[in-house]
């Protein structure tokens, strides 16, 4: 089991690519549940291709975050997201972070 601090502060990068991502700054937020929500839920789908969450340190890479945000110790109540078509699925395999 990994552990993951949910209720630490984050910071959320979004963009087409990781040098956009970087280039737009960060949007930050007060715990990295909120971050995931805003990244998943709010956020265009196009800017999660080169999203990352960084919190304590730690880079978390888009694939991941996604799986963090689908885990069942999210603590915030989700919204239905959309099936998403299969072209896109598979640009976001869910794998588990190692």
């Amino acid at each position: 089991m990994i552990q993951f601090d949910f209720q630490a502060p984050a910071a959320l990068f979004l963009g087409s690519d990781w040098h956009a991502a970087v280039a737009q700054g960060p949007r930050n937020f007060r715990t990295a549940a909120q971050a995931l929500r805003f990244a998943l839920e709010e956020a265009a789908p196009v800017s999660l291709k080169g999203a990352s969450l960084e919190l304590n340190g730690r880079r978390i890479r888009n694939d991941q975050m996604i799986w963090l945000y689908r885990s069942p110790d999210y603590p915030l109540p989700r919204k239905k997201l959309h099936k998403p078509s299969r072209a896109r699925s598979r640009a976001f395999a869910i794998k588990e972070p190692s």
